[in-house]
């Protein structure tokens, strides 16, 4: 017991020690690049939360994640990472193991867990692409500049997933000047937020523009819309000329994601520019697209944004849009909406940047099967002293109470791995129902615009109630059965 006790503190300080190396020797600076220039910017830092650092292994990990290049593939393939782990980890402690009837109840155990182990992993997947958690947030260090979003999305869009009080609650949180909510085909429900705004119902910073997302030929994000009216169905310059004509402006979304008509035609159809990211779809990271709009725009005048496209899911913040705007505090909010819209309407690239949040070197999609190790890997390149105390801290503190756990045989046997793993199962699987729960409650108030809620409560739950009935059963073989025997 003291021989394992005694591997036990000597593995864990080699870890410490390995991520130390990792995060000295290969440290990665995370910083603010310009997406145009791809030069770092050091008038805009970085606040790392508190209750990140705090709780690093987890909340760290699990953003880090979040801000993968390709997360949602790379997800998969980190299930397929877990499983094999687990099938070698099982296969080599089969070996090691003499005797039969031991080897066959370890098989047996094995065999039951990989289903809770694929429910856990499933449970972590919709924290991180579900629950806003404490990410990195921006820090203005200009005088003259703002930061703004100029493609977001409510619950009143059908792929929405946020309510409009969350929306600017979260714009409040990252850093945000002023953002457009641009649902998509509709506007009328936006225009009332901005009405109450204005009307003093709630706090003027972070400003509220409206917007709409127009499922034209492209999706185009309508800025700057003064009044309701029905877009649905008509041509795209005749929608362009409209909004043009009430002192708006457009911009072509991802047209990368799909290139479903010439960059020459929307410019002859009078947009005002592209955006050259858009970090809710992986093809924003394609370089040679990328250069492709960056040239066209440069050559023709047309100015190029970034689209942080938030849903209320997904993505966490990684692009902001800063426009050179002085005196912005002096001004009311009429002023200050005129003054984003005349930047984008003049397309004066100079007065707007596009800002990256880079917390990696760039990767392509070649090799996502070993995305997870170089996920990994260049997570705790990142790591600055404060986040490599919490990994220490939280290190020795899980091997000073596995230890103290050891030492105590009764309490070992009732803290064991094999009566654990359902328990924590039994734990997310009501997790998962009553998210499901939750978005199922939200139906009735968006009836007609999103299609999400529905669809996600439907999966939540009986994903949740089939791994709360597994879990509970693995538990009641495995805890109150042997209890009771």
């Amino acid at each position: 017991m003291d021989r394992i006790n005694k591997n036990l503190r000597y593995s864990t300080g080699v870890f410490i020690i390995i991520i130390a190396i990792i995060s000295i020797i290969f440290h990665f600076p995370i910083h603010i690049t310009d997406a145009l220039t791809l030069e770092m910017v050091k008038k805009f830092g970085l606040k790392i939360s508190i209750w990140r650092i705090l709780f690093e292994p987890v909340l760290g990990v699990l953003l880090f994640f979040n801000r993968s290049l390709y997360a949602l593939t790379e997800q998969q393939y980190l299930l397929v990472w877990i499983i094999t782990i687990f099938i070698f980890y099982s296969i080599f402690i089969i070996i090691t193991i003499k005797d039969r009837q031991t080897k066959r109840k370890f098989i047996i155990t094995q065999l039951v867990n990989l289903p809770i182990v694929i429910g856990l992993w499933f449970t972590g997947f919709v924290i991180m692409l579900f629950i806003p958690l404490p990410n990195n947030t921006i820090v203005n260090k200009t005088t003259d500049s703002i930061l703004v979003t100029t493609h977001s999305h409510t619950k009143y869009s059908h792929d929405g997933l946020i309510s409009q009080e969350g929306l600017w609650k979260w714009h409040k949180r990252n850093g945000f000047d002023a953002f457009f909510i641009t649902d998509h085909n509709n506007h009328d429900r936006t225009l009332d937020l901005v009405k109450a705004q204005r009307n003093n119902k709630f706090p003027i910073e972070p400003l509220v523009i409206c917007g709409e997302e127009f499922s034209g030929s492209n999706h185009l994000s309508l800025l700057g819309l003064k009044r309701k009216f029905d877009t649905s169905g008509y041509e795209d310059s005749t929608v362009i000329d409209s909004v043009r004509a009430n002192g708006g402006a457009v911009i072509v979304n991802h047209w990368f994601d799909g290139e479903k008509m010439s960059l020459d035609y929307f410019r002859e159809i009078g947009v005002d520019g592209f955006e050259i990211e858009n970090t809710a779809t992986d093809k924003t990271y394609n370089r040679d697209v990328y250069q492709k709009i960056k040239n066209y725009c440069g050559d023709n005048g047309l100015i190029m944004n970034g689209g942080l496209d938030f849903h209320g899911y997904g993505n966490v913040c990684t692009v902001w849009n800063a426009f050179k705007i002085p005196d912005w505090r002096d001004l009311d909010p009429k002023s200050k909406e005129e003054a984003i819209l005349h930047i984008i309407r003049t397309r004066d690239q100079s007065k707007l940047k596009v800002l990256l949040y880079i917390d990696r070197p760039y990767y392509d999609n070649k090799y996502l099967l070993l995305s997870p190790l170089f996920t990994v890997f260049s997570y705790f390149r990142t790591l600055n002293l404060y986040q490599l105390i919490s990994w220490t801290f939280w290190a020795f503190v899980f091997a000073l109470v596995k230890t103290d756990i050891s030492r105590k045989v009764e309490l070992k046997n009732q803290l064991s791995a094999e009566r654990l793993i359902p328990v924590i199962g039994i734990i997310s699987a009501l997790f998962l129902l009553s998210l499901g729960i939750y978005y199922y409650s939200e139906i009735e108030d968006i009836a007609g615009f999103s299609e999400v809620y529905a669809e996600y409560s439907t999966l939540l739950f009986y994903v949740g109630l089939i791994f709360l009935f597994y879990s509970g059963l693995v538990s009641y073989f495995k805890i109150l059965r042997r209890k009771t025997t």
